[in-house]
């Protein structure tokens, strides 16, 4: 990286010179936005900049620039701080006007008693990683997270290994070392797979009960088992465009000072003068909650934030804009033909539940209509095997999408696991549920796992929460004295071995027509046999198809109208208005599936027949079992 790239590594040296530069006038805090942006919209440069997802804490420099992939899992209220500040040389006993904007703690020797002094506000929020990604994502593949940084990193002086650290200086000589976990090769997991963000484990502690922050630190992250860096995000312009449970990522600077870490020195050094007055007012939970030890939860202060359409780093930000990927919209028909081949494997030589299971994974709510949410399609797939077949169909389906998460439904996990966000109103924060997820995570419920038994009120919220989450793609936070709705964007699949107790769009009864003598070693074997180029095209179509806009010509919908008309004239009750809004819905997703952004009769036809497909071994199921609703 050429060494004229200091905003990277010494950001507050520029911060600081424009501030100098601009004598009181306001307008230096746009320049500073503005210089960082264009600084950023250099493709290369986003890779020069080290990211805290994949780059252990101990190996960044304090105070450099970094980024940060992240949900917003909690806001916390407004904070003041000294935004300019006075301080007293103290051998020339002049005064020095300092800017405090970008960082946590004040120069010393400050002047309380200036009238330059101008108190500012911020906002904090608590990000964590993106809840449920894939282990892919951090492979290293061409375009993987794990690989696709450049930026050179080393040990921080302000991390304590238990190893004999080195200094800058030594590590001058050697700036091209990268952290062992970048240089370690991967191969690609065909299970579970539970290695990304080795180096930045933290701790989690998920647990069915809300979190007690007094006897441990506990860092929220909404699914158990997560692992990775949370962090706490100072953010000073543009607060109106962002909300909970945005994903982001933010380039700001890293600020890892000891003086934040509150648990391990209870009483600070008076001569160090925080810029945050209010905190001596918090509780004690709430000040471990908010304020918890830099080495663990470090401080990000943002300069830029981009929103992300899609966390697949096989495409770029925006793929509709990219001419590589309107290459591949030529492609689309084949590569889908390819998958649907490698599902109907996958699903045991049933193509009819192959083709919905594709369809499902390229759902996306792109609307609402009131509170009806548009394009959703939650797909309840029955019949399934017993014994481990849905785990290995849930460990097919994370090596296709970016996030996804198995949710077992025995008896002991609906009625103990936290899926609804709560709030603490000791500690005065959101403690996270499993259901605070990304936009387009896939969402797979096992009710193949569960058993006889009663639910108790706790079990009741949960299957109550997950059938909102399926009908009306919202969850609603608990916040004690009332309900607040958040919307979202979950694709969720639901395995069964009967029709499923939760709703669902559309029921396909699985009919294999294979019965392998040993299932875990055909469904490795089958995902053994795809390379990893062929595997990459299935995660690039999957992720395309759901960004790709979709129209209906007003020919079409006429036809579609007088068909509809014409397939109730025998039997009014054979085909209802929601069996229309089903159909409507397939359509639109097979037209996206082949790459088609209006639909055509052609296409109207072809959901017609699979639907009618689905409905007739519907139908033959419901016989089969009369006992079946």
């Amino acid at each position: 990286m050429p060494s004229s790239h200091d905003w990277i590594n010494k950001p507050l040296g520029v911060v600081e010179a424009m501030f100098a530069q601009s004598n009181s006038n306001p307008e230096w805090e746009e320049k500073v936005l503005e210089y960082f942006r264009g600084q950023l919209k250099e493709k290369e440069s986003l890779s020069w900049v080290p990211s805290l997802n994949d780059v252990p804490l101990h190996y960044l420099k304090p105070n450099s620039l970094v980024k940060f992939r992240c949900l917003v899992q909690d806001m916390f209220d407004p904070e003041f701080y000294m935004g300019v500040y006075e301080t007293v040389d103290p051998s020339t006993k002049t005064n020095v006007l300092r800017c405090g904007k970008y960082k946590d703690v004040t120069e010393c020797g400050v002047d309380l008693n200036s009238r330059n002094t101008v108190t500012a506000e911020r906002q904090t929020f608590y990000c964590v990683p993106i809840p449920g990604e894939s282990p892919w994502l951090f492979l290293t593949l061409p375009h993987s997270y794990g690989c696709s940084s450049q930026a050179r990193v080393v040990p921080s002086t302000s991390y304590v290994p238990s190893r004999q650290k080195r200094s800058y200086e030594e590590d001058d000589d050697d700036m091209d070392t990268q952290p062992q976990k970048q240089r370690e090769s991967h191969t690609e997991p065909h299970g579970n797979g539970d290695s990304k963000r080795q180096e930045t484990e933290a701790p989690s502690s998920q647990t069915t009960a809300p979190s007690d922050c007094s006897s441990h630190l506990d860092l929220n992250f909404p699914l158990p088992g997560e692992r990775g860096p949370a962090c706490l995000v100072k953010v000073y312009e543009g607060l109106d465009s962002f909300k909970l449970n945005d994903t982001l990522e933010i380039y700001g600077i890293l600020s890892v000072n000891p003086v934040l870490t509150v648990i391990v020195y209870p009483r600070r050094d008076p001569s160090s003068l925080l810029l945050n007055p209010s905190e001596s007012m918090e509780s004690p939970e709430e000040q471990r909650a908010h304020d918890p030890p830099a080495s663990l939860v470090p401080r990000l202060h943002m300069l830029y934030a981009r929103p992300l359409q899609h966390n697949n780093p096989l495409l770029p930000s925006a793929p509709t804009e990219d001419q590589i990927v309107s290459s591949f919209l030529v492609e689309m028909a084949s590569v889908r033909a390819e998958l649907l081949a490698y599902l109907t494997h996958v699903l045991l030589g049933d193509g009819l539940a192959a083709e919905y299971l594709l369809l499902h994974l390229i759902s996306n709510v792109y609307t609402r209509r009131d509170v009806l949410p548009l394009g959703k399609f939650t797909l309840n797939l029955s019949g399934c095997p017993l014994n481990s077949y849905t785990e290995r169909l849930y460990q097919i389906i994370q090596q296709l999408v970016p996030c996804s998460y198995r949710l077992s439904m025995s008896l002991h996990t609906m009625n103990s696991m936290r899926l609804v966000p709560k709030k603490d109103y000791v500690a005065n924060r959101l403690v996270s549920g499993a259901l605070q997820l990304a936009r387009n995570t896939s969402l797979f419920l096992d009710e193949t796992q569960l058993e006889q038994g009663q639910l108790d009120s706790s079990g009741v919220r949960n299957i109550t929460a997950l059938g909102n989450l399926i009908s009306w793609q919202k969850v609603d936070y608990d916040f004690s004295y009332h309900q607040m709705e958040f919307p979202c964007n979950i694709n969720v699949l639901v395995t069964s071995e009967g029709r499923s107790l939760l709703p669902s769009d559309c029921q396909v009864p699985l009919q294999p027509h294979v019965t392998p003598p040993n299932m875990e070693e055909y469904l490795t074997t089958i995902h053994m046999a795809q390379f990893t180029s062929q595997m990459n095209k299935f995660r690039v179509y999957l992720s395309l198809a759901r960004t790709l806009d979709y129209s209906i010509s007003d020919e079409v919908t006429k036809a579609v109208e007088d068909d509809f008309v014409d397939m109730r004239k025998d039997d009014p009750q054979s085909v209802t208005a929601e069996d229309l809004h089903r159909m409507l819905v397939v359509a639109r997703l097979l037209s996206l599936s082949l790459g088609q952004t209006t639909l055509s009769r052609d296409g109207w036809m072809r959901a017609k027949h699979i639907d009618m497909l689905r409905r007739s071994r519907t139908e033959q199921q419901k016989s089969l079992n009369g006992n079946e609703p």
